[in-house]
């Protein structure tokens, strides 16, 4: 690769030099990281002595990627992780030091590490008796999962940001100027008394989820001289990349990593920050730079062209006047370049406009199908449907990526869970009619659903509260011949293996669904024969099940863990997130070569650049919004906020305003060639849409 003489001056720096990298997206920051990184390893510096810190793992991506590379020498392994990846292998390794200080109840044995899936198991044990039997939450609707996740959120926020998790309802008490604020003190009192339960739960029972592990980590590992001196000679060169996308605790942990480091490059990401949500601060991060010996700023873009980026400074210093620079009178670069739009009255017209324009690109254009992403605030089920069945009538591939769907929605998942049932009748879970049915059409190809409920309305049968399938051969011909003789035999394949596990002794759940996708659903004539994206999802899930049997199993339970596990899933406990496939990255997987639909905060956290970039719904509110979350506030709970003052009106326009320069910027740095907008003037729900991005859009036209 080509670097150039910036990027080189980095690289080639002195091993005892601290370096503070900032500059925009797509400079080529990430790239002198790696082959920093790389150089130094080809000067004789050790690999186990250098750590490579991001946020989160979807980030590291490319660094471990650089290092199974076939012209990097052998011997030595470079640590890559995170700050909460660091600490987990801190606790294991001192557990001794500190399960009595930490307060943990059974000192004599290993603690339990918690995935996000089995805090939510053991946060569901906990706080579902609570509002069930004395009315907790009574006076808000909000689905289980999101309620369990939101109170691991507020512990995780009281980890990462470094303040007492029993301040978690004092500071969202402090912030509430809203109506009701009786009812939603309550509300808040009643979330920290879940949090308390919950962290005493972990204690009593040696479980450390992830607020607990950085809570140990910093509380009583980070302190203690052998620990702390441990990772200091154990790495004395560090490479931290994107640190704006971090946490304050990691700030700090590097901060006092710093002095005593011999060479550090830290990479830092103007105008982003896009995990606030999440609890990350770039005002912490950009502190770090009163450490280093040089400060070094990249400028130039190898990414968007001079009419990209004029578009990206005019529509920033709209949305953000402080935040960029105006523009020089006389200047008007063409936007109509790099900026296509069309509008349409309804929604379903604006995205038949944007699959014939994708099709005429790909077929056309010779654009390459993954040098396209489809984007929107929010990707609904019903938007990604949409556009998928489009896209595949027009012969383009297309995949999509959403971290937060749960993964109890996807086809394959509620198949295989449907024939679980099925398969173990005694634990008494009876699917419906229409979930056998569905469960068929995705099994058995090319069936479509006017046979498949045929079939599930003739052999799907329920007697003394036991579910089971009929054989093919004893409908009558007419029907066989209707359903077809092809689909009946196979049909009569699944009934018979299924019919054959349940007649030997049970397995693992996991065991169970390993065995149904290898030797019958993945099979030539089966809905998952070819199917990637079902594949993917079937490992997800027997992953998940898997994890939840190592952690669960020694709980003195009632049912049979695979019932328990099914019960929870169903009730949209566990099985919560997609969690590999965002942690590794897959969504930016080079090989998939297919247009990408994704919220647009995912694509960003991705943090790769595309040709072509289509912005849906681009009067929607979506763009400019958060969610609502009545048990939580991720402003309110971060170190930019004093405890005790009110969030009012004008804070979360500020806010929400910020939050759509960076997301919009961000964007535009990721674009080579043409961003592409969607627009309606009746959205997804029919409601007119006059968002704030749309009139900052207006303003920059009409201006042009």
């Amino acid at each position: 690769m080509k670097l150039t003489q910036n990027q080189n001056a980095v690289i080639q720096s002195p091993f005892n030099r601290k370096i503070f990298l900032e500059g925009p997206a797509g400079t080529g920051k990430t790239t002198a990281g790696i082959a920093r990184m790389l150089y130094m390893l080809m000067s004789g510096v050790p690999a186990e002595r250098l750590l490579v810190l991001t946020p989160q793992r979807t980030l590291a991506a490319p660094y471990v990627e650089a290092l199974y590379h076939p012209d990097v020498a052998a011997g030595g392994l470079v640590n890559v992780a995170t700050v909460g990846g660091l600490a987990r292998r801190m606790v294991d390794l001192f557990w001794p030091l500190v399960v009595e200080e930490a307060g943990f109840g059974m000192p004599d044995e290993r603690p339990t590490f918690l995935t996000l899936e089995t805090a939510q198991y053991y946060m569901a044990r906990i706080v579902a008796p609570l509002v069930e039997e004395q009315g907790y939450f009574d006076a808000i609707n909000i689905d289980r999962n999101r309620l369990y996740s939101q109170i691991l959120d507020n512990l995780n926020k009281a980890a990462v940001v470094g303040f007492p998790y029993t301040e978690i309802a004092e500071r969202l008490h402090g912030a509430w100027v809203g109506e009701q604020a009786q009812a939603q003190a309550r509300i808040y009192d009643q979330a920290q008394d879940c949090a308390t339960r919950f962290r005493r739960y972990c204690l009593e029972h040696n479980l450390l989820d992830f607020s607990l592990q950085v809570d140990v980590f910093f509380a009583h590992l980070w302190t203690e001289p052998l620990c702390r001196d441990y990772l200091r000679e154990s790495y004395t060169h560090l490479i931290v990349d994107n640190v704006e996308e971090d946490v304050p605790v990691a700030h700090d942990l590097v901060y006092s990593w710093l002095p005593h480091a011999e060479s550090a490059l830290i990479i830092f990401d103007q105008d982003a920050g896009y995990r606030s949500f999440l609890g990350a601060d770039p005002v912490s991060a950009a502190a770090l730079r009163d450490l280093c010996d040089e400060r070094v700023t990249f400028s130039e873009s190898f990414v968007t062209s001079p009419a990209m980026q004029a578009f990206g400074d005019r529509l920033g210093h709209i949305l953000q006047p402080g935040t960029a620079s105006p523009p020089q009178p006389g200047q008007s670069p063409d936007f109509k370049t790099v900026l296509h739009f069309e509008s349409h009255r309804y929604h379903p017209d604006m995205l038949d406009w944007t699959a014939d324009t994708i099709a005429a690109l790909v077929h056309n254009d010779g654009v390459s199908p993954g040098e396209i992403v489809v984007l929107a605030p929010f990707l609904t089920d019903a938007l990604r449907f949409s556009l998928t069945h489009r896209l595949e009538q027009r012969d383009v591939p297309v995949r999509s990526h959403r971290p937060s769907r749960a993964l109890r929605e996807e086809p394959a998942t509620q198949t295989l869970l449907t024939w679980t049932a099925l398969a173990h009748p005694q634990w008494g879970v009876i699917p419906r009619n229409y979930d056998v049915a569905y469960a068929l059409t995705q099994s058995i190809a090319d069936l479509d659903l006017v046979r498949a409920h045929l079939l599930a309305d003739v052999l799907y049968r329920v007697k003394d509260k036991t579910p089971s399938l009929a054989p093919f051969d004893g409908v009558n011909s007419d029907m066989q011949q209707r359903i077809t003789y092809l689909f009946g035999g196979r049909y009569e394949a699944l009934r018979l293996w299924l019919d054959a596990y349940r007649a030997g002794e049970p397995a693992p759940l996991d065991h169970f669904l390993a065995r149904l996708f290898g030797e019958v659903l993945s099979q030539s004539g089966y809905g998952f024969h070819r199917d990637l994206d079902a594949a993917r999802t079937a490992a997800t899930l027997i992953e998940s099940v898997q994890k939840f049997r190592w952690i669960a199993a020694d709980l003195p339970a009632d049912k049979p863990l695979g019932q328990e596990y099914l019960e929870m899933v169903q009730r949209g406990v566990i099985a919560a997130q997609y969690l590999e496939p965002w942690q590794a990255g897959e969504s930016s997987r080079p090989e998939e070569n297919a247009v990408l639909l994704a919220p647009a905060y995912t694509f960003l956290l991705s943090n790769r650049p595309v040709d072509v970039q289509f912005w849906l719904n681009v009067g929607g509110t979506g763009w400019w919004e958060r969610l609502y979350q009545p048990l939580t506030h991720p402003y309110v709970l971060s170190r930019r906020w004093p405890k005790g003052r009110p969030w009012t009106d004008t804070e979360e326009v500020t806010a929400r305003q910020l939050s759509l320069h960076r997301l919009v910027t961000g964007l535009v740095r990721r674009c080579r060639k043409t961003i592409y907008l969607g627009l309606s003037e009746l959205g997804e729900q029919g409601y007119e849409q006059t968002g704030p991005l749309l009139k900052a859009i207006q303003r920059l036209l009409r201006a042009a």
